[in-house]
């Protein structure tokens, strides 16, 4: 699909007015000064906060916007949307907030959390399909049988004005902005973002990331048309789509100045930063921003930059597991197994050397039965340390003590 096929695209007029319509529903989410990431990066650096929206993500804007477009007669049929989180919470909201009854049909993998909030906010939960594009399929099978309303999450001219309203919003808010960055997955987003900022400001760079598991713009502008690809799971589930937007993709050719993808562990990384020195809980799309700025995919060094972080509806399990592996990457926390001779007094000379090293245990794990050898004893040592340095030093130290040992994980 080339970009002339669509007749007409979302206007920076059409986003002005979305900004009307929907101004006063939801939070003029903070962009702020991003020292940390400023000295990281070597640019000064603008973390647009779509976190903080109500639902915990920027689609408020989008759904909102087209909820409140449709004609009474669409309104009263009832509602249905696809989405994998943040597009089904927005709806299911705003829908019950209007006195709207609304069906969200979320992919089997779906996070719990994001499951149980789209059902607080009201709407009608219904899990179908092993991702977003099954979801989709069924909801939009449901719209037709059953008369429903459909919303799309992000192929919908007034969703695209919605999203839209962020790019100008953002540049009240840093009117000298160079380049601003935000993640893609169907193109609803950027598309919008990007038309408010390059007409207004045609200098504004605007770069689009993706996971480089689900790159489905990238090879969508890259190979002319329209690509379907292969299911892949990813922490940034926000942006897994296998395919663009029909409307979303001209818009992306004509706006949008490059779009690069992150790798997971850059995203996990991303998000632990984010944590430990924003204070702030980004989900693994929301983080794709700032994951490229952080692992240099973007040549934009000494440039005013804004990053999106555009949502923070991450599962707490997940969030736990991201945690601990970065602590592991970054030698804060190690796991040793170590053979013990089975006398008294061997657990008093180990501990001993970890004293020593002012390493602090915080989980221990016996085993005498599997993979040991006879007259020992293995011990599992969860410790926590002060970076890989500290971590070389007590390896050192046990292997001088004699100790046999291995790095778990």
């Amino acid at each position: 699909m080339s970009a002339g096929t669509v007749a007409s695209m979302v206007t920076v007029d059409d986003i002005r007015k979305a900004q009307a319509r929907i101004r006063g529903a939801l939070l003029v989410s903070p962009c702020q000064h991003s020292e940390t990431f400023s000295q990281i990066s070597g640019n000064r650096i603008f973390l647009k906060m779509e976190n903080q929206q109500m639902t915990g993500a920027y689609k408020e804007r989008g759904a909102l916007n087209k909820i409140l477009e449709l004609s009474e007669e669409e309104r009263g049929r009832g509602l249905i949307a696809a989405s994998a989180g943040n597009h089904a919470q927005a709806v299911s909201h705003h829908a019950t907030k209007l006195g709207l009854k609304a069906q969200i049909v979320m992919p089997l993998a779906t996070p719990l959390n994001k499951v149980m909030a789209t059902r607080r906010f009201g709407g009608e939960v219904i899990l179908h399909g092993a991702n977003y594009d099954e979801a989709c399929d069924e909801a939009k099978r449901r719209s037709k049988e059953d008369g429903l309303t459909f919303v799309h999450a992000f192929d919908d001219d007034a969703v695209i004005a919605g999203q839209g309203t962020l790019g100008l919003e953002l540049l009240s808010q840093v009117p000298d902005v160079d380049v601003v960055i935000a993640a893609i997955g169907g193109g609803g987003l950027i598309s919008g973002m990007a038309c408010a900022l390059k007409e207004i400001n045609p200098r504004i760079r605007v770069i689009g990331v993706q996971t480089s598991r689900l790159p489905s713009m990238k090879a969508a502008i890259e190979a002319g048309h329209l690509v379907t690809l292969p299911v892949a799971s990813t922490l940034a589930d926000g942006i897994a789509v296998r395919t663009a937007g029909e409307r979303t993709m001209p818009m992306v050719q004509k706006y949008v100045d490059e779009i690069v993808t992150v790798e997971e562990e850059e995203i996990a990384s991303a998000i632990l930063l984010l944590l430990e020195r924003e204070k702030t809980v980004a989900e693994g799309a929301g983080a794709a921003s700032v994951a490229a700025i952080l692992h240099h995919k973007i040549n934009c060094e000494g440039k005013r930059v804004a990053a999106v972080i555009s949502g923070g509806n991450i599962d707490v399990s997940i969030l736990s597991r991201i945690i601990e592996r970065g602590l592991t990457k970054d030698g804060r926390l190690i796991r040793l197994r170590i053979h013990l001779p089975d006398y008294s007094g061997a657990l008093h000379s180990l501990t001993g050397v970890l004293t020593d090293h002012r390493a602090n245990i915080v989980e221990t794990a016996y085993d005498r039965k599997f993979g040991v050898d006879l007259g020992y004893s293995a011990i599992d040592l969860t410790m926590e340390m002060r970076g890989n340095e500290h971590v070389a030093r007590l390896l050192k130290a046990l292997d001088k003590a004699g100790y046999q040992f291995e790095r778990v994980g």
